[in-house]
């Protein structure tokens, strides 16, 4: 019987150009938590065992290397920790479905903005905030872990495109910044 071996979507890569870092990153499993109606209290209390609550709108928390991040209503993706359980709500493994990309450095913004139809900017884009959106035509989770760092959440078959995607955004941004006079 053959062995399987498990691979990330793009083998742990890493490329700066410029002042900007792309690399791909481990976050540990993925589980989503969509909360049954009326289930709110009870998932909030199996959560509590990982010093973790539902996410607010737009927003993620982290606590002991776990990470809760807010996805839709009553949704959830709770990365790094094994997910308790939680019989009001719909939970599944997502962990071999999604890549994480880490986009960080002094331009990580304007890289994003060639493709990323929202203001990403600090100011409206805090740290801790977790947005859906588009990265070109790709659907993502964008969360902003630092001043100057995001990660990017895509499907797994899409992750090579969305390296593809903001690495020729990094080129253009880094020839840019070359030929000003």
């Amino acid at each position: 019987m053959p062995e399987l071996i498990a691979k990330s979507a793009l083998e742990g890569r890493e490329l700066t150009v410029g002042t900007v870092t792309l690399a791909e990153v481990d976050v540990g499993p993925i589980t989503s938590i969509a909360v049954f109606p009326g289930g709110a209290k009870a998932v909030a209390k199996g959560l509590k065992a990982l010093g973790l609550a539902m996410p607010e709108p737009n927003s993620f928390t982290e606590k002991k290397g776990a990470r809760i991040v807010w996805t839709g209503r009553e949704q959830a993706f709770l990365l790094g920790a094994d997910c308790p359980a939680l019989e009001s709500a719909a939970v599944t493994d997502q962990s071999d479905g999604w890549a994480v990309l880490s986009v960080s450095g002094a331009g990580a913004v304007d890289v994003l903005a060639r493709w990323v139809p929202l203001d990403l900017r600090l100011g409206a884009c805090p740290v801790g905030g977790a947005v859906r959106t588009q990265l070109n035509h790709m659907n993502v989770v964008i969360l902003r872990t630092g001043d100057h760092a995001f990660e990017i959440m895509v499907f797994r078959s899409m992750a090579r495109t969305a390296w593809h995607e903001v690495e020729s955004a990094m080129h253009m941004l880094a020839a840019r910044s070359a030929t000003k006079i």
